[in-house]
């Protein structure tokens, strides 16, 4: 298949086949035109040349990746295929969703759920899907996984999710340089595969172009070629060239991401206790409590709905809570990366987005850099610049919100699902920044295998007001709490009539700390930001260029006033966490 868009070639010699019953992934950059390809597929858009060749009497279904819902009720939408109603009422009821609800006020989450029962319950030959787990949570995704697994159709996935491809496919398409490349495997065989030939074409790409030197250097020296005028040898030149065009076409530079954490937290990020939050009666948070210290990687995970980002909007301090206190730490930068990017207006331009206070330039890092050599770090053509945000794809909205983000110091890195609708690029270079970070992360996200990449410790909450944190990724908590989010009909079983009461628990022994342990914590929660204060005075004095050759003597006491603050600081931190310790064991004694 051949197709141009406007004077670029996406596709050019494109050929693959999908048998009956074969689950496969479709691989790629964002932009390299997988949602085409999908859409040609299932019959939608037309190419400039080629056949799509499909046997009579077969049924493809196609998911976009934006699905638009109508129709009065979820079954009037989810039948409106051609399904019958009883089929489209189970896979609705699959997802957990009530048939008879209207389509008005969905959420993103419950948008794709829907148009998946659509999908399934039409019992095509050929199911394609189009980024399936975008707004899933991570449940939602694992029934997804379970129902296709169980299906015996032909079936061809776009998705950023590892973890998912890595469950549910058996074959990988790759398109790279306009081209498929096929896989006889799933998903988890794919890295490798791909990095073998992505070597193989920078080596044949190299001596490609040493043969084109060799041979023009030859042939306009060559007193046989000039005289003569050898035809054929300037053919095989032109051709070689034609070949290192084709091999470079379309290689579109690396995204540059960093991020930097400037100025140290205090050890103390936050300090919750006892917190509580409901809204009506529906109860999210019970008495819920953690400590974030600096360098902590937390991951927050949960259904849709489960009060995730309400939780985050606790810590920050952004909402007050029903009940317990939060405390923050001394020194906080905060950069946040919301899950509804609030935060960019769509009538503004990238260039405006980027450059909110006017001009040309973007502060990175505490340094100036044209706003359109930023841009290109995250994949923006200059042509990008003045288009409104609202013109922007799913993947490109992400990435400025990265871009924004990215580009202030801070020790706080607060992301909302930051992996919607980034390609895997983008997100292996997210995951190598984050891991390299040397601020605090607190990270929500449907994403199993991000996480569990990621997080040092995860946070869960089961959408019923109970919280629980345990060390490491999804699969660890999973482990260590597997009966956490079944879901609860009943409290205790009541005892059988005529048998003894259960005896009364012992009276609970109060404990706490000691009266010096008490005072010595309160003069530590008062020291460490007068602390932290002072160092930031003495910092700013250092901050004059000529305060040395002015005054050697000066900036010698300096630095000695500082490395003493710095070391009281530490040990005054120190001495705090220890005593908050102690408080907890004896809480729970």
């Amino acid at each position: 298949m051949r197709l141009a868009d406007g004077p670029r070639m996406l596709f050019d010699g494109v050929d693959m086949a999908l048998e009956a019953g074969v689950r496969a992934c479709l691989v790629g950059r964002n932009g390299a035109g997988k949602s085409t390809l999908m859409r040609i597929l299932a019959g939608q858009n037309q190419v400039d040349g080629g056949d799509r060749i499909v046997t009579p009497g077969v049924r493809v279904v196609l998911l976009a990746q934006e699905p638009v819902i109508t129709g009065e009720t979820l079954l009037d939408y989810a039948s409106a295929g051609g399904a019958e109603t009883h089929e489209a009422e189970a896979e609705l009821m699959l997802f957990g969703l009530d048939p008879h609800r209207t389509t008005k006020g969905l959420s993103g989450g419950e948008t794709r759920r829907v148009a998946l029962a659509r999908a399934l319950a039409e019992r095509p030959e050929v199911l394609l899907l189009d980024e399936p787990t975008n707004h899933l949570d991570i449940f939602a995704i694992e029934t997804l996984e379970a129902e296709l697994r169980s299906r015996r159709m032909a079936m061809l996935m776009v998705s950023h999710d590892r973890a998912f491809l890595e469950r549910t496919t058996q074959r990988c398409f790759w398109l790279e340089d306009r081209r498929i490349w096929r896989l006889d495997k799933g998903f988890e065989a794919f890295d490798a595969w791909s990095e073998k030939i992505a070597a193989d074409q920078v080596e044949t790409l190299r001596r490609l172009s040493k043969a084109i030197e060799r041979e023009t250097y030859w042939f306009h020296r060559s007193i046989t070629a000039q005289r003569t005028r050898n035809e054929g040898r300037a053919r095989e030149l032109n051709a070689m060239r034609q070949q290192r065009a084709e091999l470079m076409r379309d290689r579109t530079g690396s995204m540059t991401m960093a991020a930097q954490s400037g100025d140290a937290s205090g050890k103390r990020v936050v300090e919750a206790r006892g917190l509580s939050k409901q809204f009506g009666d529906r109860v999210l948070i019970k008495d819920f409590s953690t400590r974030i210290q600096r360098g902590d990687r937390i991951a927050i995970v949960g259904p849709n709905g489960a009060g995730k980002t309400t939780l985050v909007k606790l810590l920050l301090g952004e909402i007050e809570p029903d009940e317990g206190s939060v405390k923050l730490g001394t020194n906080l930068t905060v950069a946040y990366v919301d899950q509804a990017r609030d935060t960019l207006k769509n009538d503004t331009t990238l260039w405006d987005a980027l450059t909110p206070f006017g001009g040309d330039q973007v502060m990175v890092q505490g340094a100036p850099k044209h706003v359109a050599a930023y841009a290109r770090d995250f994949l923006f053509q200059d042509s990008q610049l003045r288009q409104p945000v609202s013109s922007l794809s799913g993947g490109e909205r992400n990435r400025l919100l990265l871009a924004k983000a990215l580009a202030q110091p801070a020790n706080l890195l607060v992301l909302d699902e930051p992996t919607n609708d980034l390609d895997m690029d983008t997100l292996d270079l997210l995951e190598d920044v984050l891991g390299r970070y040397d601020g605090t992360l607190i990270l929500v996200s449907h994403d199993r295998d991000f996480v569990d990449r990621l997080a040092t410790s995860t946070i869960a909450l089961d959408g019923n007001g109970r919280a629980a944190e345990t060390p490491g990724g999804w699969k660890d908590f999973i482990e260590q709490n597997p009966d956490f989010f079944t879901f609860q009909t009943s409290a205790a079983p009541k005892p059988k009539a005529g048998s003894a009461p259960p005896p009364a628990a012992a009276p609970k022994k109060a404990a706490k700390l000691s009266f010096k342990d008490q005072h010595r914590l309160t003069e530590l929660e008062a020291l460490t930001p007068k602390l932290t204060s002072d160092i930031a005075a003495q910092e700013k004095r250092l901050e004059d260029p000529a305060l040395y050759a002015r005054d050697p003597t000066g900036f010698d006491r300096i630095m000695k006033d500082l490395d003493r603050l710095r070391a009281r600081l530490s040990a005054a931190e120190d001495e705090w966490l220890a005593l908050e310790e102690k408080r907890e064991a004896l809480a729970n004694s």
